[in-house]
């Protein structure tokens, strides 16, 4: 049984949630319709959702994040960074999908990081660490660097390229894969080696992904 909010207590705005993963079990339902109120909670304490966007959670954040999981579905064991996770996102959604996998949680931002943290706790997530940290002090090694439109993908690619692991374990190579808006052409044309992009409005029918991409990008180890 996960902390917080008994099993019945479901958010129906959460229902989104189970409209696109339809094998959740019921710790993982559970665990989604605790975010909206533990979410509220803390936001209305420490800001890390814009206030008018805090009623669109699950479609702007929680199922935005999950676009990860439609692109891939990390096997058990996976290790994964999300660098700038702000509030949690995507490691907080990600790891409630996938129980089996290792996520470390990163952000620059004490308060932030203290956010996902208490959420993660009150939840009962336990594939799930945390650090108050910048990408540059991660030295530990993972099969992905996940993240939301933290930096540019050229510059996230030179602090992250040395956090990829060389040993293989999923179905696409390891490396970064990342959530970004709007028009990339220009930004991917910039970077070298090669890239994946998927349109989130193949796999999400709400008008907010229509312009939503999945962008992943193959990591070749130097170590």
């Amino acid at each position: 049984m996960t902390k917080g909010l008994p099993l019945q207590t479901y958010n129906m705005n959460s229902e989104i949630i189970q409209k696109y993963f339809q094998n959740l079990t019921e710790t993982q339902t559970a665990q989604f319709a605790q975010l909206e109120p533990l979410y509220n909670d803390w936001n209305s304490k420490i800001n890390v959702i814009s206030r008018k966007d805090i009623q669109n959670l699950y479609e702007h954040h929680v199922l935005h994040s999950l676009g990860i999981a439609k692109v891939l579905s990390f096997r058990p064991g996976t290790t994964v960074m999300d660098l700038g996770t702000g509030g949690g996102f995507p490691g907080i959604p990600l790891a409630i999908l996938f129980p089996e996998v290792q996520f470390h949680l990163v952000d620059s931002i004490g308060k932030k990081v203290k956010v996902a943290t208490e959420i993660a706790t009150a939840i009962g997530l336990k594939n799930v660490r945390f650090s108050h940290a910048r990408a540059e002090d991660i030295k530990d090694q993972y099969d992905f660097v996940v993240t939301r439109a933290v930096m540019p993908m050229v510059d996230l690619i030179k602090v992250s390229r040395k956090n990829i692991s060389k040993e293989q374990h999923n179905s696409v190579p390891n490396g970064i894969i990342a959530l970004k808006g709007g028009e990339l052409n220009s930004e991917i044309a910039s970077m070298r080696g090669i890239s994946t992009v998927w349109e989130l409005s193949d796999f999400f029918k709400e008008e907010y992904f229509e312009t939503k991409k999945v962008v992943h990008v193959g990591i070749v180890s130097k170590k």
